[in-house]
């Protein structure tokens, strides 16, 4: 089995993207980011992207007519590339049909909370606002609801006492970008199953 083949959806400063990244270059993770898909051509991810000589699809969605338009392009690109999984991180859209139905199974998201607490956007301040001891992350698979899919993993991070979104949504981010990489791994090595809205993980 060859190097698992990515491509990673991005809307801003891309650490997700770089802890993947960085992964393969060290070895520990047996994979190839073909591409980088950002609906913000002046994120600081592009800029990530092209040092780390990634190939790159931006847009702006506003230029199309809707959002199957666009993912309809997406779609074209990534099996044009023989993508093999869809990473989010930190893709600050809602995926339609037109890409979840092909890569159901094959699409996963990483969001800052413990799902299914926390769905949508600021996890991180919803978890402060409502005063929970313990947050943390999670990668799912994407079903097309709103942070709904099945889950792969988490990992748990403690609200200390005092703390700011900045200073929890620091340790959030460490936490994300030590747990994806790993997950990304896991299927790279055919580990993870996925059944109704069950993932085992074999060792």
């Amino acid at each position: 089995m060859g190097a698992l083949r990515l491509a990673v959806f991005a809307s801003g400063q891309g650490t997700n993207f770089q802890a993947l990244v960085d992964a393969v270059r060290q070895g520990g993770l047996d994979a190839t980011i073909e591409l980088l898909v950002c609906d913000k051509p002046s994120a600081p991810v592009v800029e990530r992207a092209r040092k780390a000589g990634v190939n790159t699809f931006l847009f702006v969605p506003k230029e199309y007519p809707s959002r199957e338009a666009y993912e309809t392009e997406i779609l074209a690109e990534l099996n044009r590339r023989g993508i093999e999984l869809v990473v989010l991180a930190g893709y600050m859209r809602i995926i339609t049909s037109v890409l979840v139905e092909p890569f159901y199974g094959h699409m996963i998201n990483i969001h800052p909370a413990l799902l299914p607490s926390f769905p949508g956007v600021n996890g991180i301040g919803q978890a402060l606002a409502y005063g929970v001891k313990v947050t943390g992350v999670t990668v799912h698979y994407v079903d097309g609801g709103m942070d709904s899919g099945p889950i792969i993993a988490q990992s748990a991070v403690d609200v200390l006492s005092g703390d700011t979104e900045d200073t929890l949504g620091g340790r959030i981010h460490a936490a994300e970008q030590q747990l994806l990489p790993k997950v990304v791994q896991w299927i790279a090595e055919g580990r993870v199953s996925l059944n109704g809205r069950n993932v085992t993980v074999t060792a």
